[in-house]
């Protein structure tokens, strides 16, 4: 498997005891969370891009988004380098090929929001010279160049200089990834992009409907483009119906938090002690890989759990990374053959 998304750098950076040390993380034992190369081996995983995620809030941005990136940059890299018997690093395809055939897991960067490069292409490049091989264009909060699924539009979609942002991934050979953006920024994208595009982690919006899913009306570009939606396993991107969205709303309005707003995870902890968020099932996820490749093809689906040291959040039997082959033996029973399972 070669899973699209994995925050267990901003686990280590945020959650870590202490806070933001690589050694002190022990991988090789089982570390807290969702992810160890025990349960990594187990769920057989042979490629994982890791995510190299900073806030979109404002209070980071005023100490500086590019520090918060390179310093979790730099984290990323150190746990890649602590364990070289289990991890390499990968730049291109053939790494990754070269990393399966030496078993080890081919590990890769990917930018969580385009505010980390500050309205600068020069930036943009740097990342890249430092490994990173995708971005995401927006997070929860838009910014100077394109609009987020959560935010306020303030574009209708891309700027000019988002539209060079993608031209210059493109031209670095960096993945445009157009999970959390908006639908009208979404489109922006494939009209211009000249390469593949992914969501690294996103589901059907026709299943879940909240904005952050992918809308019919963009699946069914996807085979023009070659771009891939890589299936998180979430349960608030997840659950069928609008019953989580409705949960959604009265947490909102009951906090007065929103996605992205500074305390969200604290105000989210006290309100699921009282109100269970609804939970997903492996079937609910099986479900949208099943509408992507309704919709896009066979072609034009992935995984991109998005585990983030949370199982509690994560869909009921799909916890941790061991858990992939769950959702493998869900959608052999329903039929999948051989061929499409591996692609």
């Amino acid at each position: 498997v070669i899973d699209g998304h994995n925050d267990l750098p901003n686990v280590i950076r945020e959650r870590g005891e202490p806070p933001r040390d690589v050694a002190a993380f022990d991988l090789r034992g089982h570390a807290p969370g969702d992810t160890d190369i025990a349960r990594l081996r187990a769920g057989g995983v042979g490629g994982q891009f890791w995510s190299v995620y900073i806030p979109s809030s404002p209070e980071v941005g005023a100490r500086g988004f590019a520090r918060a990136q390179l310093e979790q940059i730099d984290i990323a890299l150190r746990v890649i380098e602590r364990y070289p018997e289990a991890f390499s690093l990968a730049l291109a395809a053939g790494d990754v090929e070269g990393a399966h055939a030496s078993g080890r897991i081919a590990s890769l960067l990917g930018i969580e929001g385009g505010h980390a490069i500050e309205n600068s292409l020069g930036a943009l490049r740097a990342y890249h010279r430092l490994g990173v091989r995708y971005m995401t264009l927006t997070h929860f909060h838009g910014n100077d160049w394109a609009d987020s699924a959560t935010d306020v539009a303030r574009h209708g979609g891309l700027t000019k200089f988002g539209t060079e942002v993608v031209r210059e991934m493109n031209r670095l050979g960096m993945l445009v990834d157009i999970s959390h953006v908006s639908a009208d920024t979404m489109h922006d994208v494939l009209d211009v992009a000249e390469a593949p595009v992914i969501f690294s982690h996103s589901n059907a919006r026709a299943l879940s409907p909240t904005p952050r899913n992918v809308p019919d009306e963009v699946l069914a570009r996807l085979p023009r483009n070659g771009g891939v939606v890589m299936v998180s396993f979430i349960s608030l991107f997840a659950v069928q119906g609008d019953e989580h969205a409705r949960w959604q709303a009265a947490f909102e309005q009951e906090t007065g938090v929103k996605l992205g707003d500074a305390g969200y995870d604290a105000a989210l902890a006290r309100y699921t002690a009282l109100h269970p968020e609804p939970r997903a099932t492996i079937a609910d996820v099986a479900d949208h890989v099943e509408h992507v490749r309704d919709v896009a093809g066979v072609d034009h689906v992935g995984i991109g759990a998005d585990f983030f040291g949370e199982p509690a959040w994560m869909a009921a039997g799909l916890e941790d990374v061991a858990s992939y082959p769950a959702l493998f033996a869900e959608l052999i029973r329903r039929g999948w053959k051989e061929e499409a399972l591996a692609r």
